[in-house]
């Protein structure tokens, strides 16, 4: 009997020694969770504190955002060491010839009804400053880290150029593009419809764009991007925004989204990176549609960027890059999404206005007047451009040309399709 009850006492011992172990354990786990919870939260706390500079104005727009009025000399490009001395230059030393008195332009202005940005009807920015779209805890937290926020995943850009099949749906990015290549670039320009395609995941996004690469197609890839995108990851809606995009390492440490690194140099108190375009086009309704135009300074070597018939946003400078310190060897136009195979089949994502190019205008999305900037700073029309889509049965692309329109192509598609499964 006593042999019975010390070999209990024993194990009731061993139990009670265990359940100790255990529970210091759980409370050494739990105080490591708790402390990289603080740890990320301090990390994304001065993140914020990096981005949202301090306003002289907020103004709250329709969709929620909040629209910071900062001061020229207090934005994130500032914050770049090679910038700390920057003297802000408030407008290009040239535009490309032929384009202010454009009259194939000015003719279609007339047509389409006016666009503007959705914040703008609830107040302005004073003079000497520019709006900035503040950013929010939830929009960091969204990302797959701190440092991954504002970035595009990696060589995401269309490569007409490659035949290998096994890039044809790298990253799951697809694309309906126009391009040109072959030549020295010095700048772009296109009139683009606005959408608001329908996004199946919050992982994936849509946009149009013009893109304006120099390099390879490898690690090396320099690139300045402006259009128009949804994407509930970066804005936590499904929003139509404008946006840009730059990197000269294709996507691996440099570049951003909009404003959310150091890098491009805003001077327009008019228009916000990241703002959502309002109005937008309906399908067989009212088209509206934007006009961008990106160009290299021929004097000071700057790229710039204007928005619309006039709004002059602002520059990349040309340290920024490498290969587009000198010219752009390729352009690129059209649409691009994220095919993240939810359920294993291809994404309902829609590209444009989520119809084929086959059904024409009011109803496909367009890009028309397409330009180039040439070695003599003139626009022009392409000589010819090529065209490309990874599955034509789910994003197609088709090219016209004539009339106020000049070079023009329609693009995109529904996505997920009886002929796209």
């Amino acid at each position: 009997m006593a042999a019975h009850g010390s070999a209990r006492q024993g194990m009731m011992v061993w139990i009670l020694a265990l359940a100790t172990f255990l529970s210091c354990a759980v409370a050494v786990a739990g105080t490591g969770t708790g402390r990289l919870e603080a740890k990320q939260r301090l990390e994304v706390q001065r993140h914020l504190r990096r981005l949202n500079k301090q306003a002289v104005k907020s103004i709250e727009s329709p969709d929620g955002d909040i629209i910071d009025c900062v001061h020229l000399s207090l934005q994130p490009a500032f914050d770049h060491p090679f910038l700390k001395n920057h003297t802000i230059q408030m407008r290009p030393a040239f535009h490309p010839e032929g384009l202010l008195f454009d009259e194939r332009e000015v003719a279609s202005q007339k047509r389409t009804p006016s666009i503007a940005q959705l914040w703008h009807r609830k107040g302005r920015c004073p003079e000497n400053t520019i709006p900035i779209r503040r950013t929010k805890r939830d929009d960091v937290l969204r990302a797959s880290s701190v440092k991954r926020y504002g970035r595009k995943k990696h060589r995401s850009i269309p490569n007409p150029m490659s035949v290998d099949p096994d890039l044809l749906n790298e990253n799951g990015h697809q694309h309906a593009i126009a391009y040109v290549e072959g030549d020295t670039y010095y700048g772009a320009k296109a009139t683009m419809n606005v959408w608001e395609p329908k996004i199946q995941q919050a992982n994936e996004f849509s946009l149009s764009q013009l893109w304006i690469l120099g390099g390879s197609f490898g690690a090396d890839l320099n690139s300045i991007e402006a259009g128009w995108q949804v994407s509930p990851d970066l804005y936590g809606d499904n929003n139509t925004r404008l946006f840009t995009y730059w990197t000269s390492d294709s996507y691996e440490a440099t570049g951003c989204y909009n404003l959310l690194c150091s890098g491009f140099i805003q001077v327009n108190s008019e228009i916000a990176m990241g703002a959502t375009i309002y109005p937008i086009s309906k399908y067989g309704g009212s088209q509206y549609d934007i006009s961008i135009l990106v160009w290299k300074d021929p004097k000071e070597g700057h790229w710039w960027m204007q928005f619309g018939n006039g709004y002059v946003l602002g520059y990349w400078p040309s340290f920024l890059f490498s290969y587009l310190e000198d010219s752009a060897t390729m352009i690129e136009w059209g649409g691009e999404v994220v095919n993240s195979e939810p359920d294993g089949e291809h994404t309902s994502t829609a590209m444009g206005s989520g119809h084929f190019p086959g059904e024409g205008f009011g109803k496909a999305s367009y890009f028309r007047n397409v330009q180039i900037v040439d070695g003599s700073n003139n626009l022009r029309p392409p000589s010819e451009f090529g065209t490309f889509t990874e599955q034509s049965s789910c994003y197609d692309v088709q090219t016209g040309d004539g009339g106020h329109w000049g070079h023009y192509f329609y693009y995109g598609g529904p996505g997920r399709n009886s002929n796209c499964p």
